[in-house]
C-alpha cells in the first residue's frame, strides 16, 4: 500500500492509493480512502527542499496459498508427461521391442475382455489361450506391424485422403490376409491340430473372417494412415483389437 503527503493550499492531504490486497483466502480487497491532517508548519517541508510531495512506500505482506489439489494436479501431469515421453523414447530407440511388448499387453487385454464378454458365469477363464494371444502379439503381431507400416510410408509417404484410401486398399488385399491366416494357423497349432486340421480351419473360417475384416477395418485404418505418425501406428492400430467388435476373429488392418 502506498502514501502520499500533498499540499493542498493551507491544508495537507494524507492520500492512501488504491490496491487490491489478498486476504487470508485469497480474495481481492479494494481499499481507499482520504483522511484530513491538521495543517503542518513550513518546517515539515524545509526537510524536504524543491519537493512538495514525500512519497513513502509500505510493504504488505500477502499471505500465499498453497492449492493441494491443483499441486496434485500438476504433479499428476508431470507423471503423466514423463512416463508418455520414455514410451516415446523407447519406440524410437527399440522400436521392435517396444511395439512387440506393446501389442502383446494389448492382445492379453482384449483376450480377457473377449472371454468376459462371450463365457458363461459358470466358465472359468481360459489362462492358457490368453498367453497363446500374448505370444502371438510379442512374436508376430508387434514386429509384423512395425515393418508393415514403415513399408507402406515408403512406398506410399503422403497422407492426403486419395494416398489414405491407396494403404486402407492394401492393407485389405495384402496385409489383413496374411495376418488372419497367419493368425488361425498359429493358434492352431499351438492347440495341437495338425496340416489337414489347420486347412479345414482356414477354409471354414478365412471367408467369414476377411468379409468381417471388411467391415471393421477400414474405418480403423483410415484414421490410423490419416492422423497418426508413422512410428505411432502401430500403438494405434492394436489398439482397435480392445474395441467392442467379433471377438478376436480378425487379426489384419
Amino acid at each position: 500500500m502506498n502514501t502520499s503527503v500533498l499540499r493542498n493550499g493551507n491544508k495537507v492531504q494524507t492520500i492512501w492509493r488504491s490496491h487490491y490486497v489478498s486476504d487470508s483466502i485469497g480474495v481481492p480487497i479494494h481499499r481507499s480512502h482520504v483522511r484530513r491532517e491538521p495543517q503542518l508548519s513550513k518546517a515539515f517541508y524545509s526537510r524536504f527542499p524543491g519537493r512538495k510531495t514525500k512519497d513513502l512506500e509500505f510493504s504488505v505482506p500477502v499471505r500465499s496459498i498453497s492449492n493441494k489439489t491443483n499441486g496434485r494436479t500438476l504433479l499428476g501431469s508431470i507423471t503423466n508427461s514423463a512416463a508418455i515421453g520414455w514410451y516415446l523414447g523407447m519406440i524410437k530407440t527399440r522400436p521392435i521391442l517396444t511395439k512387440s511388448i506393446t501389442s502383446a499387453l494389448i492382445y492379453t487385454a482384449a483376450d480377457f475382455t473377449s472371454q468376459t464378454m462371450t463365457r458363461s458365469s459358470s466358465e472359468a477363464y481360459d489362462v492358457i489361450r490368453t498367453f497363446r494371444m500374448a505370444g502371438y502379439g510379442m512374436m508376430i503381431l508387434g514386429p509384423s506391424l512395425h515393418f508393415w507400416f514403415n513399408f507402406v510410408s515408403k512406398v506410399l509417404p503422403k497422407q492426403d485422403l486419395f494416398t489414405t484410401f491407396k494403404k486402407i486398399f492394401m492393407g485389405q488385399a495384402i496385409y489383413g490376409p496374411i495376418m488372419t491366416a497367419t493368425f488361425f494357423s498359429v493358434n492352431a497349432a499351438l492347440q495341437g491340430e495338425k496340416g489337414k486340421e489347420i486347412v479345414a480351419r482356414l477354409k471354414r473360417d478365412m471367408l467369414p473372417t476377411m468379409i468381417n475384416n471388411v467391415l471393421y477395418w477400414p474405418v480403423c485404418d483410415f484414421i490410423t494412415f490419416r492422423f497418426a505418425p508413422v512410428h505411432l501406428q502401430p500403438l494405434v492400430a492394436s489398439k482397435y483389437f480392445l474395441m467392442p467388435h467379433k471377438p478376436l476373429n480378425t487379426s489384419g488392418l
